[in-house]
C-alpha cells in the first residue's frame, strides 16, 4: 500500500503547486507565449489584488475558442508572475439570469466598451446551429475601480481569421494596459487647445467623451487666456485650427514642448471637405488656410505639404451614376480622397490595427533635424498619388484607365512620430517684450528627450454627425456605418505619450497565419487522403514487424 500512497501524495502536491506557478518553454518563432520585460516588471510589482473575469466560456466557434485559450494562457501567466495577486475567472455572460437581468448585464458590458459579436454556434452535435451573442472581452477589477477590455477592439469584422489572429497578438498589450490604468498613481490630463477656430461642437464628441475622458482627465486650454500653457497637461491636442497663429501663440506652444509637454498635431494645411463639394457644381479648388506653423514644424523635423493625397485603396461614398426616368440612380463608389491608411513604418502604435479612415489628407515629408528620430505611423498604400496646389477637387477625379497609371506612389506619410532632443523654433528670436509677457525663463532646447505626433488630416480624429443618430464614432462611414480604427489609433497615441511607451512595445508582436495552400491541396488531394489513411496503420505494422524480428533474433541465438 505504501508503494502507491507516496506517489499519489507527490502527485497531489505537484498539482497544488502548479495552480500557483505557471511556466513552460516557448518554442514558437514569434514568441507568442513570452511576455515582454516591461510587462513582467509591472505585473511583478503589483501590491494589491485584482480579479480578471474573462467572458469566453461555453460552446463557441473554433476561432473564439482559440481566442479564449490564448486569454487563459496569458491570464495564468499574469497570475503566476504577480504571485497570485491576479485572480482569474471565466464566465458566460447572462448564464442563469432572467431576461431582464441578462439585458441589463449586456448593456453594462457595452457601456464598459465590450461590444458583442453575433456568431453561429452549435450547442450539441446533431442539433441545429443557433445565433448567439459573444462578448470577446474581459473585466479587470482592482482597488481603484474596474476597466473593460475588448479583445476585438480595433479589428475589422470583415477580416475573419486575420482579425482574430491580430487580437491574439494584442492580448498582452490590452491586459497590461488595463493593469496600468488601475495602478497608476496619477491620472494623466489631456488638454485641448482653443483660440484659432478649433471645433468645439458635436464633431469632437467621440474624441472627448469616448476616448479622452474614458481614461484621462480633460480640460480646454484657451491659448490667449494663459501666459504659458500649464505644465499639468501631460499632453496637448491641437485639432483642426482654421485661423493663423500669432507669433506669441507659437512661442507658447514651443515653450510647452521645451518644458517637456507632449503634442498631438491633427491639422489641415488646405481647406477641403465634402460639404464644399456637395454645395458646388461638382468641383472646387482646395485653398491654403495660411496657419503659419511651417517654421515650427520644419524645426521639429517635418513638413506638411500643400497637396491632397489620393489612394485607390479608399472608402466609398454614394455617387450618381445615371438616371432611371426622372430619378437619379445612386451607387456606392470608391472615393480616392478618402484613403484607408495603414501601418507604414511598423511602429507598435499602429501595428495590428485595422485601416484608419481619412478625408482629404495631405502628405508629410520628414526633414533632417539633428537629434530627432522620425517614424511613420500611418501612410498610403502602393497605389497613391498627390495633387499639388492649386488642387482641383472633382467628383470624377478618375476618368479613364490612363488616370489609374498615375497612382504609382507608395507609403506617402500622413502621421509621423517625432522623438528626441527638440530645439526651439524661436531660439535667438524672442524679443524682450515677448519674454516679459511669458513671465517665465525662455528655453532654447528640451532638458530631456520628448515626443510629439503630427497628423496631416484633422478629419481623422473628428466624427460625423447623423441627423437621426447624432454623433457617430470617429472613423465611421456615415453611409455604410462601417467603423474603422481611428478611435483605437488616437487612443494608442495618447497612451504612448502619457507614460505607456514601454507597454506599447507589446503591440509589436506579429503572429503569422500559416494557412494551407488550397490550390496545392486540391491538386494533391488523393495523395494526402491516402497518406492520412495509411500512416496510422503503418505504425502498428512497423511495431509488429520489429517485435517479431527482436523475438526471432533473441530465441534463434541462445547466446544472445
Amino acid at each position: 500500500m505504501r508503494r502507491w500512497v507516496l506517489p499519489l501524495l507527490a502527485l497531489l502536491l505537484i498539482n497544488a503547486l502548479a495552480s500557483y506557478f505557471y511556466g513552460g518553454i516557448d518554442l514558437t518563432e514569434e514568441k507568442r507565449f513570452t511576455l515582454s520585460q516591461p510587462t513582467k516588471e509591472m505585473i511583478a510589482g503589483l501590491k494589491s489584488p485584482m480579479t480578471l473575469t474573462i467572458y469566453l466560456k461555453g460552446d463557441l466557434p473554433a476561432g473564439f475558442k482559440r481566442l479564449g485559450n490564448v486569454a487563459s494562457d496569458m491570464a495564468m501567466a499574469f497570475r503566476s508572475i504577480s504571485g497570485g495577486r491576479i485572480e482569474v475567472a471565466f464566465e458566460r455572460p447572462g448564464e442563469g439570469l432572467s431576461d431582464s437581468a441578462r439585458a441589463m448585464l449586456f448593456d453594462s458590458l457595452q457601456q464598459m466598451g465590450i461590444h458583442p459579436t453575433n456568431v453561429r454556434a452549435q450547442q450539441r452535435e446533431g442539433e441545429q446551429t443557433e445565433e448567439t451573442l459573444v462578448f470577446p472581452g474581459a473585466i479587470l477589477k482592482g482597488e481603484n475601480g474596474q476597466v473593460g477590455i475588448d479583445f476585438l477592439e480595433g479589428q475589422s469584422n470583415l477580416n475573419g481569421l486575420a482579425s482574430l489572429n491580430n487580437a491574439e497578438a494584442l492580448m498582452e498589450y490590452k491586459l497590461a494596459k488595463a493593469v496600468l490604468s488601475l495602478t497608476r498613481e496619477k491620472i494623466p490630463v489631456i488638454g485641448y487647445l482653443t483660440g484659432n477656430g478649433e471645433p468645439l461642437d458635436l464633431r469632437v464628441y467621440d474624441l472627448i467623451e469616448k476616448v479622452v475622458r474614458k481614461d484621462y482627465g480633460f480640460s480646454i486650454c484657451p491659448i490667449d487666456s494663459v501666459k504659458t500653457i500649464p505644465a499639468y497637461f501631460d499632453a496637448l491636442m491641437i485639432v483642426q485650427p482654421m485661423t493663423a497663429f500669432t507669433n506669441l501663440q507659437k512661442i507658447k506652444i514651443d515653450q510647452y514642448v521645451m518644458n517637456g509637454g507632449k503634442l498631438i498635431w491633427a491639422m489641415d494645411n488646405l481647406f477641403a471637405n465634402m460639404d464644399s463639394l456637395q454645395r458646388s457644381s461638382g468641383s472646387f479648388v482646395a485653398f491654403d488656410l495660411g496657419l503659419g506653423l511651417d517654421d515650427m514644424l520644419f524645426k521639429y523635423g517635418v513638413r506638411i505639404n500643400r497637396d491632397l493625397l489620393q489612394d485607390l485603396e479608399c472608402d466609398k461614398v454614394p455617387s450618381v451614376i445615371g438616371n432611371i426616368g426622372d430619378k437619379p440612380q445612386i451607387e456606392l463608389l470608391p472615393w480616392p480622397y478618402a484613403p484607408l491608411l495603414r501601418n507604414a513604418g511598423g511602429h507598435p502604435i499602429s501595428r495590428n490595427l485595422d485601416h484608419v479612415l481619412s478625408s482629404f489628407p495631405q502628405t508629410i515629408d520628414t526633414i533632417q533635424s539633428p537629434g530627432i528620430t522620425k517614424q511613420v505611423l500611418l501612410g498610403s498604400s502602393g497605389y497613391a498619388r498627390s495633387l499639388q496646389t492649386p488642387a482641383l477637387v472633382e467628383w470624377r477625379s478618375i476618368r479613364n484607365e490612363s488616370d489609374l497609371k498615375l497612382f504609382n506612389r507608395s507609403q506617402l506619410a500622413v502621421a509621423v512620430l517625432l522623438e528626441g532632443k527638440f530645439r526651439s523654433a524661436f531660439a535667438n528670436r524672442v524679443t524682450s517684450a515677448d519674454q516679459e509677457i511669458l513671465g517665465a525663463p525662455f528655453l532654447s532646447s528640451v532638458k530631456e528627450e520628448n515626443s510629439m505626433i503630427v497628423v496631416s488630416d484633422a478629419d481623422l480624429v473628428l466624427n460625423a454627425v447623423s441627423q437621426q443618430d447624432g454623433p457617430l464614432p470617429m472613423g465611421t462611414n456615415s453611409y455604410t456605418r462601417q467603423q474603422f480604427a481611428n478611435r483605437d489609433f488616437i487612443s494608442n497615441c495618447l497612451f504612448y505619450l502619457t507614460g505607456g511607451k514601454s507597454i506599447v512595445a507589446a503591440r509589436g508582436k506579429t503572429y503569422r497565419l500559416r494557412l494551407l495552400d488550397k490550390e496545392a491541396l486540391d491538386q494533391r488531394k488523393n495523395f494526402w487522403s491516402l497518406f492520412n489513411l495509411l500512416l496510422p496503420l503503418a505504425f502498428p505494422a512497423l511495431l509488429y514487424f520489429m517485435v517479431g524480428m527482436l523475438r526471432k533474433h533473441k530465441y534463434a541465438n541462445p547466446t544472445a
